[in-house]
């Protein structure tokens, strides 16, 4: 601190520089894990051999190439790096010696976080180089299922599932666009024609093209505290006096599910406080309630029995994930199939509040499943 108590301000030339991380990756040689900067060791090979040429030598550089870099060092942080004078030979400039101290110094403090950060980086890709394990791109509704199939297929299976969080619909969307190889999302259990929902992924799904997987089925319902204090019991309970709702945001299939009922039900989104307040996943949607700052949200059951809240089911819908045809046969499609099959996966599954994994891992038809492109057809007869 300064005299005057207030902490003493930093160069301005300090302020308009950061630090960026990089690695490389290489063969093991047995080295000990460091942070390399190629300016640092550029002044170090200088510093140590006493001219320009000589370093380049040591760094297996052409004099040319360390020349040019140590010029374009200085103009880019303002600053002199090294030292010319005649009949000496070159040396580091005392800002050029006091980066090497300052590197010298962070290494020192850092040295633990950096071979703990070393040996979480090896970890990680070790799964590139090993032959049998495989990493699979899902985008997915919220599901407390998925994110325990994501342990257990890594645990028991080698296969590294990267999950990406996301409403239903945009799932669907980044498996069309080519952002991910399989999409997780959720309907009700055939949907009638004309329905929001059919309305919503027919157009995104073409039978022929895409691959129905089965996951899991999962009891959907109003998550509210413990003992129903309100006694709600259906949505239309929702317009009461003194219910405030917990929503999801659009483009998730809970939100989907939400305004498909009060369209049927006759409701309006105005007849509900708080459908305008979004929560981002079932879990948000439990903690607010546990929080006091909702009464109700519409969730899946294991949200609210994780928090020791009540809930009050309503619908038993389906969980399916889905894939291009095209990716069904790929390495690490089948190694899901496999995990999701296996009887400690469903035994897994069905010990969940709300959850029945019945036919879990099985390819289905799209058309059977989701019959919303024979509806046309009917109606025509």
């Amino acid at each position: 601190m300064g005299r005057n108590g207030r902490r003493p301000r930093m160069p301005d030339t300090w302020l308009v520089h950061k630090i960026e991380l990089s690695y490389s990756l290489a063969a093991r040689d047995g080295t000990s894990a460091s942070l390399r900067n190629a300016l640092m060791d550029t002044l170090h090979a200088v510093r140590e051999r006493g001219s320009i040429s000589a370093a380049a030598k040591t760094l297996d550089l052409s004099y040319r190439h360390v020349w040019g870099e140590l010029k374009r060092w200085e103009v880019q942080l303002g600053h002199t790096l090294i030292v010319w004078e005649k009949g000496q030979p070159a040396r580091l400039s005392e800002f050029g010696d006091k980066l090497l101290w300052a590197e010298r110094q962070a290494q020192a403090r850092l040295a633990g976080q950096i071979e703990a950060l070393h040996a979480d980086l090896e970890r990680a890709f070790a799964v590139a180089f090993d032959d049998t394990a495989h990493v699979l791109t899902l985008f997915a509704s919220h599901d407390d299922a998925l994110a325990a199939l994501r342990e257990h297929a890594a645990a028991h299976a080698r296969l590294h599932l990267d999950i990406r969080f996301c409403g239903s619909v945009d799932a669907i969307a980044a498996l069309n666009e080519g952002r991910c190889v399989m999409a997780g999302f959720h309907t009700p259990r055939l949907p009638a024609p004309g329905s929001l929902v059919q309305r919503t992924y027919q157009p995104m799904l073409q039978p022929g093209r895409h691959k129905l997987i089965a996951f899991a089925s999962r009891s959907q319902g109003l998550i509210v505290a413990p003992g129903n204090p309100l006694g709600l019991a259906s949505l239309a309970d929702l317009k009461n006096a003194g219910v405030c709702f917990a929503n999801r945001a659009l483009g998730t299939g809970t939100r989907l599910l939400l305004d498909e009922w009060l369209a049927r039900e006759q409701l309006r989104p105005t007849d509900i406080h708080g459908y305008e307040a979004t929560a981002p996943s079932h879990t948000a949607v439990a903690q607010a309630v546990a929080s006091g700052a909702a009464n109700a949200g519409l969730g899946i059951e294991l949200a609210a029995r994780s928090r020791g809240l009540d809930f009050v089911p309503l619908i038993q819908e389906d969980y399916y994930l889905v894939c291009l045809k095209s990716a069904l046969d790929q390495p690490p499609v089948q190694a899901l199939l496999q995990v999701l099959r296996s009887e400690r996966w469903r035994s897994l599954v069905a010990a969940l509040p709300g959850y029945d994994p019945q036919g879990s891992g099985e390819v289905l038809s799209l058309r059977r499943q989701l019959p919303w492109w024979s509806f046309k057809s009917q109606k025509n007869r």
